[in-house]
């Protein structure tokens, strides 16, 4: 008597853990419809059993459905995950596609050439189809491979290819080469020009002489404003020079601060020296 007492437990829980360990997901009312432009139409059931022995064809404007009702234990209910997996046997990669569920278990999935991954669409085997049914708690998820298919592509168009994506890393070392700098022209060409601007010196002396330029007020013009008409004097003779320099090895960096402080010395002591002529040719001596 003691013996059934100790025993009837034991045997309670293995039942239940063998009830437990039974209750899993499956399916039922599966079928499988492949829907041609051309008037050709494919149908067959699908079992949660085995797998159809000849593959599906699909085309490249057919239209691949999947109708099922998901159970547990026997009964339709919609469960958490429901995809099909479309596996390449050769390469391993994989794609899926989610059902559509209803609260009852009613499924559904469509599937077309344009929705496969071209790494899929290059294949040179059959893909590999596996239902997913699976959902929280204790129940055992159901996954089986249920057929094939032999994806058939257009003769009048090429065969897609997989294109490798752009992935940032590291590259191979990149060698610059910069454009040399600027050198000057010829030198016999600025021989010619600087020539040719000293002779219009000549010219221009003789102008200024025939115009009636008074020389001998020179004196009164440094007595009067030796500083501002010096300055004025030497700014231009200087500016000549950063030219030259500009022209010969200086950079467009190196000429510009200090052509801005002569140009500011030219243009102060010029018009102090513009001011000092005018009061002598108000005083009536030019």
């Amino acid at each position: 008597m003691r013996f059934l007492r100790s025993v009837i437990p034991s045997l309670l829980l293995i039942g239940a853990g063998l009830t437990e360990a039974a209750s899993s997901w499956s399916f039922v009312e599966g079928s499988i419809s492949v829907n041609s432009k051309t008037g050709d139409t494919f149908k067959d059931k699908l079992s949660h059993k085995s797998a159809l022995k000849a593959p599906v064809s699909l085309g490249a404007t057919d239209g691949l459905k999947i109708i099922l009702t998901a159970t547990e234990d026997g009964k339709g209910k919609q469960p958490h995950q429901a995809f099909l997996l479309l596996r390449d046997p050769k390469s391993g990669l994989e794609a899926t596609f989610p059902f559509s569920v209803k609260d009852t278990g009613k499924a559904k999935v469509d599937v077309t050439q344009k929705d496969l991954p071209v790494q899929l669409l290059s294949s040179e085997e059959n893909l590999q189809a596996t239902l997913l049914l699976a959902s929280f708690g204790a129940s055992k998820p159901y996954g089986s491979h249920v057929f094939d298919i032999d994806v058939k592509h257009d003769p009048n168009l090429p065969k897609p290819k997989y294109e490798k994506p752009l992935r940032y890393g590291k590259l191979e070392e990149i060698h610059h080469i910069f454009r040399a700098d600027p050198k000057s022209g010829p030198m016999i060409i600025s021989i010619f020009f600087a020539l040719a601007v000293l002779a219009t010196v000549p010219a221009l002396l003789g102008t200024w002489i025939f115009l009636g330029a008074n020389v001998t007020h020179l004196t009164d013009a440094l007595s009067a404003a030796p500083l501002s008409h010096g300055l004025f004097f030497g700014s231009i003779v200087l500016m000549e020079g950063i030219f030259f320099l500009y022209y010969y090895n200086w950079t467009l960096f190196q000429v510009l601060p200090v052509a801005g402080v002569v140009g500011l010395v030219a243009f102060l002591s010029g018009s102090k020296a513009l001011s000092e002529v005018q009061t002598r040719r108000l005083a009536g001596k030019r």
